[in-house]
């Protein structure tokens, strides 16, 4: 507070000297008018201080002193008005000056396009790296999940004086949960709480688990008013910083809430974002600690505010051949999907816990719904990765796949909800949570992005995983290799077996003498078409804990031929 009132009152004294004339004349008689000039000076000062302390504490600007291009403007052009005829040149001459300021600033977004580029291009490769169908993705929707936390409300000691704050997924002691801070309804429900109880917390891979409130009362939050709303509170703490985005709250391995909020310096003038680091804040007793990206603690999962990554997506984007490429000819401009749970990109968590930002980049022509490629961002370093997909394979879109979601039960009048892109057994492939009219979960569905007629859904997504295997198989794909399950060996007698012609190849299902069943493709394995029931088979399988296990290898001890 104190830096702010001075701050205000420094401009309100430059600006009173600047605007305020050594002497006013008469136009007619050209005479001096006499008047106090150390009085025009004060009252203009305090007027001034006044505006500046109630733009900046309202606003949260930064207070660098770019910021005060627009009030610079306004200033000198109010102080030619005024200029006595001697000091008018002067004058005149300090207003063209802050009008060029303000015209650099204003027109910085035509120049610094390929600078923006640069900052953010990404490293590429052709595909992911082939999901472990042994693990269970995050893919509970964020809109399923907010409405049993509503519905769980009742939890919340003083229900009347809170109401359920933004949602976010993180990471905490292992396991992949969404939270949601409880927050203030309203000012007169701030005055009379002071404090707010606590968060909520829900698993982000099992629908099934149901919310649980955790008390943990926080007093800096952003729901709170004057000097204990977060961001402002933070603006007081750090008055010269950039931020770009909202804030986020984080919750350490202990159960202890904080509120983060990236911060970085502008690209050129005050155009652009390039992050830097996040400012954590203890949303009980409001210490404010700095980090740059590169020290920020563990338990944080997303120091890149998930705006500033859209923001670096765009760019990505739109300014491979700079800014009036993107306007006109518009060559290899890619577009950002909109299609994100969080500020237009969908936070995701590979199989060590790390979490990713995706987005899926389309045309910018209309009516076109394949996929150019997609961007996977680290969430704590901001670095980003691009992945083109298979050239030789034109990759639908996640516009694409939520229409064929609404295609599908279009009766049910069901929608998709948070599509994201994986290698599921070497095959790009679109998994998204379907919801019904009223926001409940459904079934997922899984669809190639190459092959979209080839489609499945379960009540899990590891339930549709094991359909959507089958689905390949008989479409003739080979799932070998895509799993990091572990390989087995086993030495079996056939029990019952069952074959199908599937497009080039068959599909052999396998009943072993010990109960356990195995599928394997003629394109893996191709003499098992010969196996017969009492044959003895040495087979080496993937461990996947599925009911048909997926067959690597395959030898038919009982015929010679193998």
């Amino acid at each position: 507070m104190i830096h702010l009132m001075i701050f205000s009152v420094v401009v309100g004294i430059i600006a009173s000297a600047v605007i305020v004339p050594v002497a006013i004349n008469d136009q007619e008689t050209e005479k001096t008018i006499p008047f106090n000039r150390w009085a025009a000076l004060l009252a203009t000062a305090v007027f001034i201080t006044l505006i500046i302390f109630g733009l900046y504490y309202a606003t949260n600007l930064d207070r660098n002193w770019t910021s005060l291009w627009v009030v610079l403007l306004i200033v000198t052009f109010i102080s030619v008005l005024v200029a006595g005829q001697k000091e008018r040149k002067l004058k005149i001459g300090l207003f063209l000056a802050a009008l060029a300021v303000g015209i650099f600033i204003l027109s910085a977004p035509l120049f610094n396009a390929n600078k923006k580029y640069s900052i953010v291009e990404m490293d590429q490769e052709i595909e992911i790296s082939a999901f472990d169908e042994t693990k269970t993705p995050a893919s509970v929707p964020p809109k399923f999940a907010r409405n049993k936390m509503k519905k769980a409300f009742g939890q919340v000691p003083n229900t009347s004086y809170y109401e359920l704050g933004n949602l976010q997924i993180q990471k905490v002691n292992g396991e992949f949960v969404y939270i949601a801070p409880v927050e203030f309804s309203g000012l007169f429900k701030w005055l009379n709480g002071k404090t707010t109880p606590g968060y909520f917390t829900m698993s982000a891979t099992n629908s099934a688990d149901n919310p649980k409130f955790i008390k943990s009362e926080m007093t800096y939050t952003p729901s709170s008013y004057f000097h204990k709303e977060v961001k402002r509170h933070i603006r007081m703490k750090m008055p010269n910083l950039i931020f770009y985005g909202d804030v986020q709250l984080e919750i350490d391995d202990e159960g202890k809430p904080f509120y983060i909020r990236s911060y970085g310096n502008f690209i050129t003038a005050r155009d652009g974002f390039d992050v830097k680091g996040i400012i954590m804040v203890d949303s009980k007793t409001g210490d404010v600690k700095k980090y740059p990206l590169a020290e920020i603690p563990a338990f944080i999962d997303g120091a890149v505010a998930p705006e500033a990554v859209s923001l670096q997506n765009s760019y990505f984007g739109k300014y491979i051949h700079g800014f009036w490429n993107s306007v006109f000819g518009k060559k290899d401009v890619k577009i950002p999907s909109d299609e994100g749970t969080e500020a237009n990109v969908s936070p995701i968590f590979d199989e060590n816990g790390h979490m990713y930002y995706f987005t899926d980049f389309t045309s910018p022509k209309e009516g076109v719904d394949s996929m150019l490629g997609y961007a996977l961002t680290d969430g704590r370093t901001g670095e980003a990765t691009y992945y083109t997909g298979n050239l030789e394979e034109s990759y639908m879109d996640s516009q694409g796949t939520l229409q064929i979601i609404e295609k599908k039960f279009i009766e049910k009048k069901w929608s998709g909800e948070m599509p994201v892109l994986y290698n599921f057994y070497g095959e790009a492939s679109w998994l998204t949570p379907v919801l019904d009219s009223n926001g409940f979960l459904q079934n997922y569905f899984i669809v190639s992005a190459a092959n979209p007629e080839v489609s499945v859904y379960g009540n899990t997504p590891n339930e549709a995983l094991k359909l959507y295997k089958t689905a390949l198989q008989r479409g003739g794909s080979s799932v070998d290799g895509s799993s990091n399950a572990e390989e087995g060996k086993t030495a079996i007698t056939v029990q019952r077996v069952f074959k199908e012609r599937v497009g080039e190849f068959t599909l052999v299902s396998i009943l072993a003498d010990d109960g356990r069943s195995f599928l394997v493709s003629s394109e893996v394995a191709p003499y098992s078409i010969y196996i017969q029931e009492g044959d003895k088979l040495s087979i080496t399988y993937l461990e996947t804990g599925e009911l048909f296990l997926p067959v690597k290898e395959l030898k038919n001890i009982s015929v010679e031929a193998e």
